[in-house]
């Protein structure tokens, strides 16, 4: 199977593309490499899909939000695309609007596009667990409402899978979108907590802790994040005019990847300490605008659907990655 996958330099997108390149498939891989965090990691993460692909790995440096250069880049017959290329990040959408409807917005569309004029079997893309809000239901399931996005980040999310519901309709486009829930492992992105917070307290600076620690995340190691996109990717939703998960009568699916449990913040900090064998200098912070008190992934959709279960707790999950992180710098 030749697949494109979006964002290949990016966390998602590397561990995903290594997977198909382990299993036999053939990836194009497309990314900006944007500065967004630190370019070096992201080359890092390309160069272990050149050398591990065994010739099976094509990169194209080039933003997907510019429809006529990624399709004049792409040669060949695609059989299917995983887009988890976009604009992370809540706080920073705060002071760079423009950048996520650029990338998630006009870049989503364009994806689209390309899976209507290219015929693609199945696309699957990433959403967020941010869609949800700061509900007080928990845990989220797909069938709840999420009208009321607190971030920018969450609103061009939500209008991704508004777009791909539309395009499902009108084209028949198989179409699977995956809510992801806090993900954290090796080869990882340095603005998310647990890498943040591991490069603090190894480096003796203080860590900033929100809202007094009083939050809650579903923690989820990417490992098992893969094994979900995965398992989605070889199961298109069936144009059976069946309710599919998250309410479409369209072949459009909609899944929460998550570890299916809550932890709370100060916990997880102290299982980081305890990895990095330091006590961590901690500030206690108000809460940041756009942020949510809680995530919570009601699995039970893709567990029926797919038989999906995560298998990697934090207790394994954090010192996992506390020891990619040392032998990755060497610290």
């Amino acid at each position: 199977m030749r697949v494109l996958v979006t964002g290949a330099a990016g966390f998602i997108g590397a561990a995903v593309a290594h997977r198909l390149l382990g299993r036999g498939d053939e990836v194009v891989g497309i990314d900006n490499l944007n500065d967004y965090y630190r370019v070096s990691l992201k080359e890092a993460r390309r160069d272990r899909l050149v050398a591990d692909g065994e010739g099976r790995f094509t990169f194209l440096p080039l933003d997907f939000a510019d429809m006529a250069a990624l399709d004049a880049a792409l040669g060949g017959q695609l059989d299917a695309i995983v887009h988890v290329g976009a604009q992370p990040g809540v706080r920073y959408s705060i002071e760079n609007p423009h950048a996520y409807a650029q990338s998630n917005l006009v870049g989503h569309l364009n994806l689209l596009e390309l899976a209507r004029h290219r015929g693609v079997r199945h696309m699957v893309y990433a959403s967020s667990s941010s869609v949800y809000g700061n509900t007080d239901k928990v845990p989220f399931s797909v069938d709840d409402r999420v009208d009321h996005p607190i971030s920018l980040y969450a609103a061009t999310k939500k209008a991704d899978e508004l777009m791909s519901e539309t395009y499902a309709h009108l084209y028949r486009i198989p179409l699977t979108g995956l809510r992801f829930f806090t993900v954290y492992g090796p080869w990882g992105r340095p603005d998310m907590m647990v890498w943040s917070f591991t490069e603090k307290i190894l480096g003796g600076e203080p860590i900033p802790i929100f809202n007094n620690g009083e939050m809650w995340r579903d923690f989820t190691y990417i490992d098992d994040i893969v094994a979900g996109v995965i398992a989605c990717l070889d199961s298109p939703p069936a144009d059976d005019g069946a309710a599919k998960a998250g309410g479409s009568i369209a072949p459009h699916a909609l899944y929460n990847i998550g570890n299916n449990r809550s932890e709370r913040l100060l916990d997880v900090i102290a299982i980081l300490e305890q990895a990095c064998g330091r006590t961590a200098q901690r500030e206690f912070l108000p809460m940041q605008p756009g942020d949510v008190l809680r995530t919570y992934a009601d699995i039970d959709a893709i567990s029926g659907d797919l038989g999906y279960r995560p298998t990697t707790s934090v207790a394994q999950g954090i010192p996992a990655f506390v020891r990619w992180y040392r032998e990755f710098y060497g610290v």
